[in-house]
């Protein structure tokens, strides 16, 4: 899984020129919460998210009038508050690379680049539709968490276990377990009954986490 494939495009972008008032109002008209900034060659020079945009906006408390405030925000461009070193992203830049990134920096989104040009945005609800997907949570069966027995081609046994007792595995993943020694699996899985599972997977796991039969959760 790529950014390409999950990114929004085509992206709104706005100039470095662009008032701090029409930024805001693009954002509220479009729904989102960051905009790259591009110059008159389409190059990425920066990206000024909601939250810069409210903190340099007057607040509730001050003196000026209504129209003393549309004034300001509008004489104010955003090129005095933008980010000007923006972390970057590809297209084909795997996915979980991206969210190791935007974790790392504690960011919320990204500009998708190709050479100097924006080509999309990946936020974290890309993220989130993503890993929501992997582990298929929105898919109806048993959600099945293990930790896995010792010894080579422990997984494929497993898997051939679910196989042959009538489970058909939608998705899997896996994670750290309650200490940094153990590994835990989660399975998705369709057409099994929780007690036949748990009786065919009992040799190759060490623990049964959890079962639970559930559709979007």
């Amino acid at each position: 899984m790529f950014v390409g494939s999950r990114m929004k495009h085509p992206v709104i972008t706005i100039g470095p020129k662009t008032s701090l008032d029409d930024a805001l109002s693009l954002m509220n008209k479009e729904h989102i919460r960051r905009l790259p900034v591009v110059d008159q060659s389409g190059s990425l020079v920066g990206i000024v998210t909601e939250l810069d945009l409210l903190k340099a906006s007057p607040s509730a408390a001050t003196s000026l009038s209504v129209w003393e405030i549309k004034s300001l925000l509008n004489s104010f461009p955003v090129e005095k508050i933008m980010t000007r070193d923006v972390f970057t992203v590809t297209e084909d830049m795997p996915l979980e690379e991206a969210a190791r990134i935007m974790s790392d920096h504690k960011i919320g989104g990204m500009p998708v680049v190709r050479g100097e040009s924006v080509v999309g945005i990946i936020t974290e609800t890309d993220i989130f539709n993503a890993f929501l997907e992997v582990l298929g949570a929105r898919e109806a069966g048993l959600r099945l968490t293990v930790e896995l027995g010792k010894g080579p081609g422990i997984l494929a046994k497993l898997s051939q276990a679910i196989f042959e007792t009538g489970g058909n595995i939608l998705s899997t993943g896996s994670f750290l377990g309650e200490d940094s020694k153990t590994s835990q699996m989660v399975f998705r899985i369709e057409g099994v009954n929780d007690k036949d599972l748990l009786k065919a997977i009992k040799p190759f796991v060490s623990r049964v986490v959890d079962i639970r039969d559930c559709a979007g959760c």
